[in-house]
């Protein structure tokens, strides 16, 4: 069964995303070898959950028992979980995580309370109009009960004028599995399953590609490339032929140019379940039989899925309306001429510079051509050394 809704874990570094994460799904999710090295996640990881409900006992539950009765528990629907990483210098992958979300999880330790990237991420949802918003306190067991409220009331405050206002605030233990089933009732509750239009055109996000390959694989054994990531809308069968832009970079004698994509789906994916048609909603896998070298180590990440000939537009040059972001604890001016900015669009990132700027708005050359299928996007500026959201950008007419 294909999951319906994509639910992300969003907060500060070493808040417990990713042990959230595995309590909900029983999935540990920081695969990647350097993640496992320094303890934090880097890419985008992924599990998916399903949740139950027991009638008697009036629980909700990931497991088709209840584990206050014992008894037989009524499954409600499955989702798909995105961790995020919390570290200040990965922000563009969260903003690409946070591209695909239904609803959000943001994750604050009770221990530490709000930091720098809780309220960062926070001002990521609200640019990226994500109003469905469930709070998990999380490290409960590491504090009293005043230090707990005392948190809590920070917490209030914080989202008061935001897209998080009036969110469900769970206090929990991730590592202690505690307030699990309180916490699945408040996202039950809070992040509804929106609805989908599987009548028109495929769009799909890609948040991961692959190269499945083992080293040392005879040519005639080699799998083609898998992308990963969600369907916003439409549906894709196995057999049908996609067209995956921007597409791949093709070095030329002078410069170099962008090759389209276009492939037929050989394979279908939710997790390890084999699929004959993908809906929009929760995380899918297509095999394909594209060269793995070209999916290997993430490098679709950005692109657009969908139907050949009925694909947005591709473009290296922008216009945006600017919208500055105030920020608590620096100052940052609005671009200026030949400054150098990231944008982030949908899943993509991409490096640009300003060619033009006049009053608010902003005329952008990327180094990269992006897939338009979204009209807004986060801002991020060099800020003494590092960058930082400043802002946000939307399509001018």
């Amino acid at each position: 069964m294909q999951p319906i809704v994509n639910i992300g874990f969003v907060g500060h570094v070493d808040h417990g995303k990713t042990s959230l994460t595995k309590a909900l799904t029983g999935k540990w999710t920081d695969t990647y070898s350097e993640e496992l090295k320094r303890g934090i996640t880097i890419k985008i990881g992924f599990a998916d959950a399903s949740f139950y409900f027991c009638k008697k006992c009036q629980r909700y539950g990931t497991a088709p028992k209840c584990t206050k009765c014992k008894g037989d528990a009524e499954f409600t629907r499955k989702v798909s979980f995105l961790d995020a990483p919390g570290h200040e210098t990965l922000m563009t992958t969260t903003i690409a995580a946070a591209s695909v979300l239904d609803g959000a999880l943001l994750v604050i330790g009770a221990n530490e309370g709000i930091q720098p990237q809780t309220e960062e991420h926070l001002m990521m949802l609200d640019i990226l109009g994500i109003k469905k918003v469930v709070i998990a306190l999380n490290k409960i067991d590491l504090v009293n009960k005043e230090q707990a409220l005392k948190v809590y009331q920070k917490v209030r405050e914080l989202i008061r004028g935001t897209a998080a206002e009036g969110a469900p605030i769970i206090p929990v233990s991730a590592n202690a599995n505690a307030n699990i089933d309180v916490l699945v009732e408040a996202i039950e509750k809070t992040i509804e399953t929106p609805k989908r239009d599987e009548s028109v055109d495929p769009l799909m996000y890609v948040v991961r590609s692959f190269d499945i390959n083992r080293p040392g694989s005879e040519i005639e054994e080699l799998n083609g490339g898998v992308i990963g990531g969600t369907l916003v809308k439409g549906v894709i069968k196995k057999g049908d032929n996609i067209a995956i832009l921007p597409g791949t970079e093709r070095k030329k004698e002078k410069g170099s140019e962008m090759i389209v994509l276009t492939v037929k789906v050989s394979s279908l994916h939710s997790e390890s379940e084999r699929l004959d048609v993908a809906a929009p909603g929760g995380l899918i896998a297509i095999g394909t039989q594209l060269d793995p070298a070209l999916t290997k180590r993430d490098s679709l990440i950005g692109s657009i899925v969908g139907k050949p000939g009925k694909m947005p537009p591709v473009t290296d040059t922008l216009t945006i309306k600017y919208s500055k972001i105030r920020r608590i604890g620096f100052e940052h001016e609005s671009p200026k001429d030949n400054d150098v900015l990231v944008v982030c669009c949908g899943t993509m990132t991409a490096i640009g510079i300003v060619l033009k700027a006049k009053k608010q708005k902003l005329q952008i050359k990327l180094k990269r051509p992006v897939c338009l299928a979204s009209t807004k996007m986060a801002i991020l500026k060099k800020v003494g050394h590092r960058w930082r959201l400043t802002g946000m950008g939307e399509l001018a007419a």
